[in-house]
């Protein structure tokens, strides 16, 4: 079907852009000339750009044979009862009020084509947030804080059923608390969201089923409805791993730098601490003991040897060197550290218990480091343990992770929690006596050893540190 269109307003250019656009089934319209009086009219600009015959005078299209439908766009009723009487009669015509009919019936048409087609999208993107095609934990929050949907991934993480999210408040599922985040160090990133009408990003601190800290990068992005943020789709993604690396990596940086100037100190002020002490003991043995001196040589004698064990501290740190691993049975090795503790903890009056789980699979170490480590972690829990306290050792084997676990444990008067992300800082210390170097070292062997170390504290009521180790070999072979 071959159109003519008599008015090229914005009328006309919204004809020509339906009709390219829109999809017929049994008939194919196509336009092919526009009339207009005004050479600048928008329509008659954009058949003529088209290509299309245009024209000043309509009654062109009466000496036509190709035209099988006039279009009267102006408004005009009289050009319209002229254009029928003029017309062939194997030519139709329509007003413009029947043209807008029909194209407010196709508009309609279109609109509910683009609902359908927005319907298949919302459910492509539907299937892709919530049905574990995106492997991060993902929720949809209403401004009020509860849970509108959440993916599979982050119902598996929690241990629940949909059922058993849907409808809560976000803030009780990942925080396990009665009231929302909020603070510099804790931001909600759902209320910067509905804030700025923005995207925003933030890290949290969660804690799974077992109420253990996870650190997790959190993108909020704003969903609108009728102008207004109504809520939000939250991406969380699992970074406690990157965390710890880099926490890691500074680590061993910092031992690495620390070890070399360590290294360089020791060995210039060694000799200089031998020479002191054995003037300062030459002395001694030739004064009478009733002499005042004699007091002040002797202090001068125990304060060079404290500083000799700096220095012995401080070697042992730089030196570092790398395991010689053999196999080796764990509870063997731990048993014979603890042995070497015993004495220190009658001392102080301190009960040492041990807690070995039988048939641990054997491991890859060097015997001296893991026992040196074990009898720092021993001493230090001694120290930090009241006369009728206790220590207890303990060995396990998690299945889970993998992993032979050592434990250190005591009742001792625990850590202060500013402390905690100092302690294997080198030099850090809380002892009036202490060199700052007996947990940094211990660190550094663990790791060399492929181990990880973390440590529980509450103060006032005790500590854990905890080495877990890969196994050498499977079960069967240990045996």
């Amino acid at each position: 079907m071959n159109i003519a269109i008599v008015g090229g307003g914005t009328r006309c250019s919204l004809m020509l852009d339906l009709i390219k656009k829109s999809t017929f089934q049994e008939i194919h319209p196509i336009v092919v000339a526009v009339a207009d009086e005004k050479d600048d009219a928008p329509g008659l600009v954009k058949a003529r750009q088209e290509g299309l015959f245009v024209t000043r005078d309509y009654n062109d299209f009466f000496k036509r044979n190709d035209i099988d439908l006039i279009v009267e766009l102006t408004g005009k009723h009289n050009l319209y009862n002229e254009i029928l009487l003029k017309k062939k009669k194997s030519v139709r015509a329509i007003d413009h009020k029947t043209a807008r009919l029909f194209w407010e019936v196709s508009f309609v048409s279109n609109s509910q084509q683009a609902t359908k087609q927005k319907l298949k999208e919302t459910k492509a993107m539907y299937d892709v947030i919530i049905n574990d095609l995106i492997h991060e934990d993902v929720m949809v929050i209403a401004s009020d804080y509860r849970i509108i949907e959440i993916n599979k991934t982050l119902l598996k993480r929690l241990g629940i059923r949909r059922e058993e999210a849907v409808g809560r408040f976000c803030y009780e599922l990942s925080h396990h608390q009665k009231f929302p985040c909020s603070g510099e160090k804790h931001p909600c990133p759902l209320v910067l969201s509905l804030k700025s009408q923005e995207p925003s990003q933030t890290t949290h601190i969660h804690l799974d089923k077992e109420n253990r800290e996870l650190f997790y990068s959190i993108s909020c992005y704003p969903l609108f409805e009728d102008g207004k943020v109504r809520g939000a789709i939250e991406l969380s993604r699992d970074i406690t791993k990157d965390i710890k690396l880099q926490k890691m990596m500074m680590q061993q940086e910092k031992l690495a730098s620390v070890g070399r100037l360590a290294a360089g100190v020791a060995h210039e002020i060694n000799n200089p601490m031998t020479t002191i002490l054995t003037s300062a003991m030459l002395l001694q043995e030739e004064t009478d003991p009733d002499d005042p001196r004699y007091a002040d040589l002797r202090i001068i004698a125990d304060e060079t040897l404290r500083c000799r064990k700096i220095v012995a501290s401080l070697l042992d740190f730089a030196r570092q060197t790398k395991p010689a691993k053999k196999l080796e049975n764990i509870n063997d090795v731990i048993a014979e550290s603890v042995a070497l503790t015993r004495k220190q903890a009658a001392f102080n009056d301190v009960a040492i218990e041990q807690d070995f789980s039988d048939n641990l699979p054997h491991i890859y170490a060097d015997k001296d480091q893991l026992q040196q480590s074990v009898i720092n972690l021993t001493l230090n829990a001694i120290e930090a343990t009241s006369p009728g306290g206790r220590v207890i050792i303990s060995t396990n084997f998690v299945s889970e992770a993998g992993t032979i676990d050592i434990s250190v444990s005591d009742t001792g008067s625990g850590i202060l929690d500013e402390d905690m992300e100092k302690i294997f800082d080198p030099f850090f210390t809380t002892k009036e006596t202490g060199t700052g170097l007996g947990l940094a070292l211990t660190h550094g062997l663990i790791e060399q050893h492929g181990g990880t170390i973390d440590v529980k504290s509450k103060f006032g009521k005790g500590t854990t540190f905890t080495i877990r180790l890969p196994p050498g070999l499977g079960d069967s072979d240990a045996r």
